[in-house]
């Protein structure tokens, strides 16, 4: 399975902005928005920094949200394809998948500070989905869903520290903790207003209409 590779920390001083690839990292002095700035990496980066426009804002807003979510390019474009296919507003739609991905809701829950950590947690089967486990990152959940940690992996430094501090990163309201165990439940879907307000998903329409 392709999956990138290279250093994180590129990818968001690329897009200028803070994507939270690195987990904790990301909320410390140490991030590398917050040592070098939003020029994009490269001896030369603020040289090539320049204002864009048409195709430029869509490419690059499409890539954003690619590497938010951490996928590739196939992979989002089938989601783009099925977003297309369904009822209502496609890009709210291929938003919605993208948030219902079992990595992003393991990612959202707490269990982990970072999607890239959700999918490798997820792959390496800690995950059940109404007690069964899914080791399938790209797996949809549903409305009732009940996500679960393996009771083996509770005692995880990195999902206890990750759990311990989700409350203070935020939790959608889509997503209910159930009591004090490593449990959540799927109370709703996801709407609009549950995703990040910076992301412009019409420019991702309108690039991949041309």
């Amino acid at each position: 399975m392709a999956r990138y590779r290279d250093a994180v920390c590129r990818l968001c001083r690329r897009e200028g902005a803070k994507l939270f690839l690195k987990g904790d990292r990301c909320f410390k002095p140490s991030c590398a928005i917050e040592k070098r700035g939003t020029n994009p990496p490269g001896q030369h980066g603020a040289a090539r920094r320049k204002m864009l426009a048409g195709y430029g804002q869509q490419l690059r807003e499409k890539q954003k949200v690619k590497r938010i979510y951490f996928i590739l390019e196939k992979q989002f474009r089938n989601y783009f394809e099925k977003a297309l296919r369904q009822k209502g507003v496609t890009g709210e739609n291929l938003l919605f998948m993208l948030e219902k991905r079992l990595d992003n809701v393991v990612y959202r829950a707490g269990f982990t500070t970072s999607r890239r950590q959700a999918r490798q947690i997820v792959n390496h089967g800690h995950i059940f989905v109404n007690g069964r486990k899914v080791n399938i990152p790209s797996f949809q959940v549903k409305v009732g869903d009940v996500i679960t940690v393996k009771e083996k992996s509770t005692k995880n430094p990195h999902v206890e520290g990750a759990w311990s501090t989700a409350a203070g990163r935020g939790r959608p309201a889509w997503i209910a903790p159930q009591g004090q165990d490593l449990s959540v439940a799927i109370a709703t879907l996801p709407t609009r207003q549950d995703i990040d307000g910076n992301i412009n998903e019409q420019l991702i329409v309108e690039l991949y209409s041309k």
